[in-house]
């Protein structure tokens, strides 16, 4: 497709969108189309239908192309962005040596700059949705907020809720958390793209009381709250000496497991946290990539999908690359579980999709909104070319985006019905100013942090002998 293409689905009418083929929550659909108006699918169905009962549109062809929901990001933390590289090769559990004085070291221009950076990186990957789970930054969460808008990406954001001296963040001050809380869930009332969410680092930084309030605060706002939970053994090993429970076993305890509450990683799971997790409708986000790069287990996800448990796809900030995820959720599975029982399927294709985009929607508390290409929802979308030759001898095209699709393919992604990026790049903001000015102030961030590696850079390693 040509710039004169980009110009006519850039436009502010409405679109009557005929791509090869659409997926639809019952599966890829030939010779479909969409019709989208005013940020939403105002109609889904075949083509001919479509064009008979729409006589005043003009059908716009996208032949090569197919039209996929959006992704949705589980979980993210757009604030890291300046500091990706300096978790590799560290050892698990560097949020207090590395994201805490990273974020710490962030001021209200520099922590814009980096959010806009992820948000820009997660559309280019595909994602049109991403779930912020707080920044450490001594900023109005509102940056963050004005950083996803300019962006043009849907942001659940998550607000950091602490009253405890365990977390770096904690202030002890349990009254004045809450009152924090309540507001920034109302906040944005009249918001299109941005969504409110609580957020607590990991259980042991909020006392029980609190815990249970943001459950009941959320819950009733219809929103989520965060919580990262048997991320690595250490925390594992940390409630059990607390509390003598297991972190899933102390959260339901206090009453803080349920549909509101959305569990950043859930490794390490017995048999009856997986239980409590089915029994309560807490959803979890599976980070593949975060497994593989600082973690020390992969989430059972296959089981979780096989017993019902809500769940989505999440980068944690590693990369923002849709495809790679999606592959990154059957790998981690096949490796840590596949090979060892012989399924060599593990979900197959459609599973992989389905969670990176309707069960994603589904855990960040947006399922009612978007991550399905179906009349009514947010017009949030991507065109994905499948003429290249990664995938135009396609015999399972599900399967194939999974394990052979890659962001190099997404021609245009559609954040509330609006075209926001053309081949890779923003339509109506300078993407690539925005990237020079973040590289220039990563720099003094970094170098104002007080980061602490138990490595050197690989080069210095290297160079080291």
């Amino acid at each position: 497709m040509n710039h004169l293409m980009a110009d006519q689905l850039g436009g502010t009418g409405t679109l009557l969108l005929v791509p090869d083929a659409v997926l639809t929550p019952d599966g890829l659909m030939d010779h479909h189309a969409v019709v989208v108006a005013d940020g939403s699918f105002r109609a889904v169905g075949p083509a001919e239908y479509l064009e008979r009962t729409h006589p005043h549109l003009t059908p716009l062809p996208l032949p090569g192309h197919v039209l996929l929901p959006g992704f949705v990001d589980a979980h993210h933390h757009l604030t890291q962005s300046f500091g990706s590289a300096l978790a590799f090769g560290e050892p698990s559990e560097i949020f207090r040596r590395v994201w805490v004085p990273l974020e710490s070291a962030l001021d209200e221009e520099s922590a814009y700059a980096a959010a806009k950076l992820a948000a820009l990186e997660s559309l280019r990957g595909g994602f049109t949705t991403v779930t912020d789970a707080g920044t450490r930054a001594a900023v109005d969460v509102d940056v963050l907020a004005a950083a996803a808008r300019d962006a043009g990406i849907r942001c659940v954001l998550g607000l950091v809720c602490t009253d405890t001296d365990t977390d770096t963040d904690g202030d002890g001050d349990r009254a004045r958390t809450l009152v924090n809380a309540e507001k920034h869930l109302g906040r944005y009332d009249s918001e299109g793209l941005i969504h409110p969410s609580l957020a607590i680092p990991v259980p042991e930084a909020a006392t029980a009381t609190t815990l249970h309030r943001t459950a009941r605060l959320a819950a009733e706002a219809g929103a989520v709250v965060q919580i990262h939970v048997n991320e690595h053994l250490a925390a594992v090993e940390r409630s059990l000496l607390t509390h003598g429970l297991r972190p899933l076993e102390y959260l339901h305890e206090v009453g803080a497991l349920g549909p509101q509450l959305l569990a950043a990683h859930a490794t390490l799971l017995t048999p009856r946290e997986l239980t409590l997790l089915a029994d309560t409708g807490t959803a979890v986000s599976y980070n593949p990539v975060a497994s593989a790069w600082k973690g020390n287990a992969v989430a059972p996800a296959t089981t979780m999908a096989e017993r019902g448990i809500r769940f989505g796809l999440g980068t944690d900030g590693t990369r923002g690359d849709a495809f790679r995820l999606a592959e990154a959720a059957e790998f981690a599975q096949r490796l840590a579980y596949g090979v060892a029982t012989g399924d060599s399927s593990c979900g197959a294709g459609w599973t992989w999709l389905e969670h990176a985009g309707r069960g994603g929607a589904d855990a960040v508390g947006l399922g009612a909104r978007t991550g399905r290409i179906a009349e009514g929802m947010a017009a949030d979308f991507l065109l994905v070319d499948v003429s290249t030759p990664e995938l135009r001898l396609s015999w399972d095209l599900p399967w194939e985006l999974v394990r052979r699709g890659n962001r190099d393919q997404i021609t245009a992604v559609f954040v509330a019905g609006r075209l926001r990026l053309w081949r890779g790049w923003p339509t109506d903001w300078d993407g690539p100013a925005l990237v020079r000015r973040a590289a220039e102030l990563a720099r003094g961030v970094v170098h104002r942090a007080s980061i602490t590696r138990v490595h050197p850079t690989s080069m210095d390693t290297r160079a080291a002998g």
